[in-house]
């Protein structure tokens, strides 16, 4: 998690560097949509750790339910982050 944090960061950063540039919106978007999934990764991780249930069967199902839509999330978070990161340098080139 806390990589794609960082990830998310370091495209808001590219964002930043590429502010005065037409692309430099498509940029921010993608950013803003790492940071959306990252927080959304993160709040599955944390229903997954914290899965209840009447029976331990049912906890491990909910359990891991949650920790692939994590994973899902994650995912997600990741592209749009590469993503940024590619508008991002698109931006400073022009």
């Amino acid at each position: 998690m806390r990589i794609l944090t960082l990830a998310a960061i370091a495209a808001l950063s590219l964002t930043a560097a590429a502010c005065g540039k037409p692309d430099a919106q498509k940029a921010t978007e993608e950013a803003n949509k790492a940071s959306t999934e990252a927080a959304a990764a993160q709040t599955a991780a944390s229903e997954a750790s914290s899965a209840t249930a009447p029976t331990p069967g049912d906890a491990a199902q909910a359990a891991g339910d949650a920790a692939k839509t994590a994973a899902d999330h994650a995912a997600k978070a990741g592209d749009a982050a590469k993503d940024a990161g590619d508008a991002a340098k698109d931006a400073a080139k022009k």
